[in-house]
């Protein structure tokens, strides 16, 4: 069936708007942190895989950082292990840690490669802990409702991590190799102890080593609102500083917020905090000049 005018001038359109940032990102890496509804609704896991597939076949460099909560979830309350949260931080302790590899390591990271293969990519998947990728230290973390309270008042979290540091040999090799790393977020420490690490920080923070062209977290909202919903973009870190300040960023948006801030201060050149539940979500964000989320460029 041949295409409609209007159809056909609209894909003309469409391409000929995406040339220049072809262009302008070829060569360059992107880090992507996969997470929400992007992760479970069938069509946006297909288009999030074709997207990925196309990026590197137009010469960027996708390196993807995944999330696993809702899965990790699922399997705990399936064998009747307790999930406790402090601030939004999973409890984790040694069961609850080997349920978190085996989803985010096992499950979750080989069905996304399975998916990017699918889609013809050459997909490839790794925890931090392979090739000592993400060197972790056990989080030591306050009560948001007791900043004031000295190390004897800390949280315990358990296998809960921070990154220390990021060796990005593996990655380097898996770019050179033409492959798509696919990461589980976690990490050990010197003596071969696991940790869960947030996986907006193991994003930001491989975006920042990496020298990314962008950080881009796929979220379950629109982007960062105004008080009457109206989603902002084209934000400075000061701008985005000044909202923080004023209380219009806050809940869920502000770690997220935080983590890209991270992230430019530390190089790269924008971070993006886009809708995950827009099909194409990635494309359009990249290769148009609306986009479908927030930018924050340094």
């Amino acid at each position: 069936m041949s295409l409609s005018v209007n159809r056909a001038r609209t894909i003309a359109r469409i391409l000929t708007e995406s040339l220049p940032y072809i262009r302008k990102f070829a060569g360059n890496t992107v880090v992507v942190k996969y997470g929400g509804n992007a992760m479970v609704d069938e069509a946006l896991k297909q288009s999030f895989a074709t997207d990925v597939v196309l990026m590197k076949l137009v010469g960027i460099h996708p390196v993807i950082v995944h999330g696993g909560g809702p899965q990790i979830g699922k399997l705990l309350e399936q064998l009747n292990i307790e999930s406790r949260f402090v601030d939004g931080l999973r409890v984790t302790d040694s069961r609850t840690m080997d349920v978190v590899e085996m989803v985010l390591g096992g499950q979750v990271n080989k069905e996304i490669v399975s998916l990017l293969n699918q889609n013809h990519g050459k997909a490839v998947g790794i925890s931090g802990k392979d090739g000592n990728l993400i060197r972790a230290r056990r989080l030591k973390a306050r009560s948001q409702f007791n900043k004031t309270a000295d190390e004897s008042e800390f949280v315990d979290l358990g296998q809960v991590g921070e990154i220390v540091s990021i060796d990005t040999q593996v990655l380097e090799m898996m770019k050179a190799s033409d492959f798509i790393p696919v990461i589980a977020p976690v990490g050990t420490d010197e003596n071969g102890v696991s940790y869960n690490i947030n996986a907006d920080s193991v994003a930001g923070s491989i975006a920042g080593v990496l020298g990314a062209e962008k950080l881009i977290l796929l979220t379950n909202v629109a982007g960062v609102q105004d008080d009457a919903g109206n989603v902002l973009t084209g934000l400075s870190v000061r701008q985005v500083e000044e909202l923080a300040t004023t209380g219009i960023l806050k809940g869920g948006m502000l770690p997220k917020v935080e983590c890209a801030l991270d992230a430019l201060r530390s190089g790269v050149h924008s971070a993006h905090i886009i809708d995950g539940r827009v099909e194409h979500a990635l494309l359009l964000e990249i290769f148009t000049d609306e986009g479908v989320g927030t930018l924050i460029t340094g």
